[in-house]
């Protein structure tokens, strides 16, 4: 999306509903909703052009608290809601609020196929680790052994990557951010924002009720500089306080080094969030804490061409050898019948 100069100037105020916003204090959701209205106005899209659709959990409830179009859909369904908006009405700026749970459970199959058709949509996934709205239970992204309402002796599925998953479905944009990290929230919602196809960001979110603490050794300033790499295109993968330890390959393996005693700069792993191949984007999203600093920022961001943009030319294609369709002898072929 590009700013056009001909519209009104807009206000982050001017994207906030009268609507009470109903999370418990302190939830993360407050922060990814506060970046978001101060991003949407640097876009250019008018507010009746700009549309949020969510499904089930209390991530969901994000479009009744934005001055825009909005549908509160079904669980795990809000991607193909989108999806079919998005061809529909190409021209609309189009967000989906999802969770962990509503994203990755019932969802999956949904999220999968709107990641891959590359429509250009903005995919928001709030990601703590727990099943919130539903009091606690474990989610897809809670780590083995996590003791819930419904792991009491904790939980055995292996837990899922949602970077993983985007990349393996050939996103086009991917990206991880956290709710405490103000400026580097926007700035990763921003460049969502302006990619053309599909901008899926996982925002690392607390459930200060149910999950207290689940992302403290990424928030907390004390070891922050230790546990957590931002990327940058072109930069080499270099972390901590002093910015004297990186991550090189070791064949196919990623290892963490310390700069000096025979290692430079140059040894270590280069960020290219632009490669075609998206093999080193996912060997990114599959570092984790505590054996690997994680990454947030852009892992990939490529261009492909989009779902919406080839139907309409399908679409073009065939009216232009068939001529405009007739729905009424659409409805007339083969046998019909008049009930009166």
């Amino acid at each position: 999306m590009s700013t056009d100069s001909s519209l009104p100037v807009l206000k982050a105020t001017d994207f906030a509903s009268d609507q009470e916003i109903r999370w418990c204090p302190g939830c993360g959701d407050y922060s990814i909703l506060a970046q978001v209205k101060k991003v949407l106005p640097s876009i250019g899209v008018p507010l009746e052009n700009t549309v949020f659709v969510s499904g089930i959990g209390c991530s969901s409830r994000f479009p009744y608290y934005m001055n825009t179009y909005g549908v509160h859909s079904i669980h795990g369904r809000a991607p193909a809601v989108a999806t079919g908006l998005k061809t529909a009405r190409p021209e609309l700026f189009v967000w989906v609020i999802t969770g962990d749970g509503d994203a990755l459970s019932i969802g999956g199959n949904h999220l999968m196929h709107a990641i891959r058709r590359n429509l250009d949509i903005n995919i928001i996934l709030f990601n703590n680790e727990i099943y919130g709205l539903t009091k606690g239970q474990y989610s897809p992204t809670s780590p083995l052994g996590k003791v819930t309402k419904s792991t009491p002796m904790g939980a055995v599925d292996n837990p899922l990557h949602p970077l993983s998953i985007a990349i393996g479905c050939e996103g086009t944009f991917v990206a991880r951010s956290i709710d405490m990290h103000i400026k580097h929230l926007g700035m990763v919602l921003s460049r969502a924002a302006e990619h053309k196809g599909t901008a899926f960001v996982e925002v690392y979110q607390n459930c200060n009720v149910f999950n207290d603490g689940a992302y403290t050794y990424a928030t907390d300033r004390a070891t922050k500089s230790d546990t957590v790499l931002e990327l940058e295109h072109g930069k080499p993968l270099i972390f901590g306080k002093n910015r004297d330890k990186g991550i090189r390959l070791n064949g196919m393996d990623p290892e963490v080094v310390e700069l000096g005693k025979g290692i430079t700069e140059d040894d270590l792993l280069f960020h290219d969030e632009k490669a075609a191949e998206p093999s080193l984007a996912y060997l990114l999203s599959r570092m984790t804490h505590p054996e690997f600093p994680e990454p947030i920022g852009v892992f990939r961001a490529v261009d492909r061409p989009r779902y919406e943009e080839e139907v309409d030319q399908q679409v073009v294609e065939a009216k232009a050898k068939k001529g405009e369709g007739d729905l009424d002898a659409l409805f007339r072929i083969g046998d019909t019948w008049e009930v009166s």
